[in-house]
């Protein structure tokens, strides 16, 4: 039988089990999650997006800069993660869902948590489904900060972003999440004008 593990990134601790992702990196994990922080730039009244949440590691990092956060994850054992790791850390301010992000993150979905102001998004190594990026154009949300493990996924998706729904890339950088390897963590921060 697998064990949960225990871990602390900042003023939040995580209950990592065997079926919730999590960096690979913890020391680099609380450093990218402050890079999240600073390319939102939260000002207290957001209502946030968290897509590809897994276990809830940044939407629970995040949760005290703003108003309330909306997380989503597909599977099922992340979320009891996440909110057993909410109640530990006493986060009230983020509800989780689970389900396939193209077919729970829909107009239903945000008729009923509202339109988010920020986005974050950080989906597995294949990137977005078209249907979330095309949601993504549809919704128009003031930013969006997209992390990913494949910088080739998170360019086309930038692509879309910029050309089709006007976006601006506004940052970006790298964090070596994955050391003697090809692999980085990259980051872009999106904002409507």
């Amino acid at each position: 039988e697998f064990r949960r593990v225990l871990f602390r990134s900042g003023d939040v601790t995580f209950r990592i089990g065997p079926h919730s992702f999590f960096q690979t990196s913890t020391r680099q994990a609380e450093r990218l999650f402050d890079t999240v922080k600073e390319f939102a730039d939260f000002k207290g009244t957001e209502n946030v997006y968290d897509l590809y949440t897994g276990l809830g590691s940044i939407a629970l990092y995040i949760a005290k800069q703003c108003k309330q956060v909306v997380a989503i994850e597909e599977i099922e054992e992340a979320i009891a993660d996440a909110k057993e790791n909410a109640k530990r850390n006493t986060i009230a301010n983020c509800e989780f869902y689970v389900g396939d992000m193209k077919n729970v993150f829909n107009d239903d979905f945000i008729a009923q948590h509202g339109k988010p102001d920020v986005i974050i998004t950080d989906p597995p190594r294949d990137g977005m489904h078209a249907a979330v990026v095309e949601q993504l154009l549809k919704i128009g949300a003031d930013k969006i900060v997209y992390v990913s493990c494949n910088p080739a996924t998170l360019a086309r998706d930038a692509g879309l972003l910029v050309h089709q729904a006007g976006y601006r890339c506004t940052a970006a950088g790298a964090i070596n999440m994955f050391p003697h390897t090809a692999h980085v963590e990259s980051m872009a921060v999106f904002d409507k004008p």
